[in-house]
């Protein structure tokens, strides 16, 4: 099984990648990708067999890269979904009083504003492609300083110069975990689905969204995304809570089919949550 995610090796996308691997009982090879859109690209080229990508953050909200990416490949399918807790830490080689320039992925530096602005504040803020990018760029430097986790201090061989730096405790990341098996939508108490309307007019969202309502059904999350074709033109992403199976969701669906130009079910899946200390809660439906 060869399992995609975001690398290099020591980023939290190949920690999320390890655990759903275990849950899904997987004997995987990890073979890191250089951003999102490439590990998913690498998954519906067949380049991979599986692939682990973040979609959201509980304080920075949807990972765009990878909706997108969703959206550009309909034929891939969600099979478990890991909600990771995010601790970040501080890595170099030098003193904190010396540090004139913080690298991280634009999401973790988004995670750490208070942080930074009272500890380092006049340093320069240089997004990278990954968490465990910074800490291998900044190796071997004394003003240079990576936001990232402790196991990309282990890998590359840094100090640990401060942590946790995450402005929320709670911070946490929901990974999924992709395959090319779309002929199922799977089983689980949560579902992901995606569309986009056929025209553009006063109350045509509130009609879609109300197919949702007359099954009883709850979302959990809904956003937006442009669809790259017209201003004012957008994708909606909606993961919906299945308390009572997937009849209720098949029936939304027939209804809210024709309010959609193209309307995408990624599947229904079981969600794993692990807590601070490690332990795995998975919710099976």
């Amino acid at each position: 099984m060869r399992l995609a995610y975001l690398g290099p090796v020591g980023t939290y996308g190949e920690q999320a990648a390890k655990h759903l691997a275990a849950l899904e009982g997987l004997e995987a090879t990890f073979i890191p990708q250089p951003g999102i859109q490439a590990v998913i690209r690498a998954l519906a080229e067949g380049d991979c067999d599986a692939a682990v990508v973040p979609v959201e953050n509980s304080v920075e909200g949807g990972v765009t890269s990878c909706l997108d990416a969703l959206w550009q490949y309909p034929d891939l399918v969600i099979c478990h979904g890991l909600v990771l807790p995010i601790r970040h830490a501080l890595l170099g080689s030098g003193p904190l009083d010396g540090i004139s320039e913080v690298l991280s992925h634009p999401q973790a530096l988004a995670q750490c504003p208070q942080w930074l602005a009272n500890h380092l504040p006049g340093a320069l803020q240089l997004p990278t492609s990954s968490t465990a990018e910074a800490a291998r760029l900044v190796r071997g430097s004394r003003f240079r300083a990576a936001i990232a986790s402790l196991d990309a201090a282990r890998e590359h061989g840094l100090e640990v110069i401060a942590y946790p730096i995450n402005d929320v405790v709670g911070n946490c990341t929901r990974f999924l975990l992709l395959r090319r098996e779309h002929s199922t939508a799977g089983s689980g108490p949560l579902a992901s689905l995606a569309f986009s309307l056929q025209a553009n007019r006063p109350g045509a969202l509130l009609e879609a969204l109300g197919c949702f309502a007359k099954e009883g059904l709850n979302m959990s999350r809904i956003e937006s995304r442009p669809s790259k074709r017209s201003m004012g033109e957008y994708i909606f992403f909606v993961d919906v809570d299945l308390m009572q199976g997937m009849s209720s969701l098949d029936r939304a669906m027939d209804t809210l089919r024709p309010h959609c130009e193209q309307l995408i079910l990624f599947g229904a899946y079981p969600l794993a949550i692990i807590n601070q200390q490690e332990e795995i809660n998975v919710t099976n439906n």
